[in-house]
């Protein structure tokens, strides 16, 4: 069995004692590829030495909504240059977060939508953080969604309708380990009804820990707990979930297939 973790943070310094040791666990749960995302570009060399060094992660690039508040021009040009990077594969994390509003909301939609249009610029795929502010986040997409929106929606916990809206813009969901949370039904039933060929799986590590590691540092190897989940919803084995995810990653991230 073979996983693609769409979103980790193997770069975080919650791994500074034991990354190697982390990235030794993926790969012997068959976690062939995953991409770290750095969300904020004053520190990002981290993701780059990562990526430099596995042959398996990849890197993304975004100032995260939290950080909204620092962005600048200067920033914004860093950017486009650290998109050129080999081993990118996307832009983000970007959006908008109202639960912690650590950035004013009108900062945050005004950098996520600067960055997207780099992100259509630039013809690459980006990683939408949402939380709490799916109203203003759609109406940033309507409005840019004539030059076509290549992303996906991390750790999605939106309404089935605004999923449904989400695909039909051409985007992908990707569900963590919140779809394994006890309290979590309206997002599996989401889960259930959503194509699998649209759906991507990720841990979000070392946040987000699935049932039944909650309280304890996530780490990549946890994404078959979410492939096995999802398996279930679809009434599929959890090794054809995680070779669909795979698949899927790979046309999104890597236009395979």
């Amino acid at each position: 069995m073979r996983l693609f973790d769409t979103h980790v943070h193997l770069s975080d310094r919650k791994f500074d004692e034991n990354r190697t040791e982390v990235i030794d666990r993926l790969l012997a749960a068959g976690v062939e590829k995953c991409i770290d995302v750095a969300c904020d570009l004053r520190d990002v060399s981290r993701t780059t030495d990562l990526a430099a060094r596995y042959d398996g992660i990849y890197s993304a690039y975004g100032m995260h909504p939290h950080y909204a508040g620092d962005m600048t021009p200067a920033y914004l040009d860093l950017l486009t240059t650290l998109l050129s990077d080999e081993k990118c594969v996307a832009l983000g994390e970007i959006g908008l977060d109202y639960h912690y509003d650590f950035s004013p909301r009108e900062v945050q939609r005004e950098w996520f939508a600067l960055q997207l249009e780099l992100a259509q610029e630039r013809d690459i795929p980006a990683i939408f953080h949402i939380r709490e502010a799916f109203g203003d986040c759609m109406d940033i997409l309507r409005a840019h969604k004539s030059k076509g929106i290549k992303a996906v929606m991390h750790c999605f916990s939106g309404s089935y309708e605004t999923a449904r809206e989400c695909l039909d813009m051409g985007m992908y969901i990707a569900f963590g380990g919140s779809l394994t949370f006890n309290n979590a039904h309206n997002l599996r039933d989401t889960a259930k009804r959503l194509p699998l060929d649209r759906l991507l799986i990720e841990t979000d590590c070392p946040y987000m820990s699935p049932v039944p590691l909650r309280g304890t540092v996530n780490e990549p190897k946890n994404v078959a707990l979410v492939a096995e989940l999802l398996s279930q919803l679809h009434g599929i084995s959890t090794e054809q979930a995680a070779e669909q995810t795979f698949s899927n990653a790979e046309k999104f991230f890597f236009g395979k297939g």
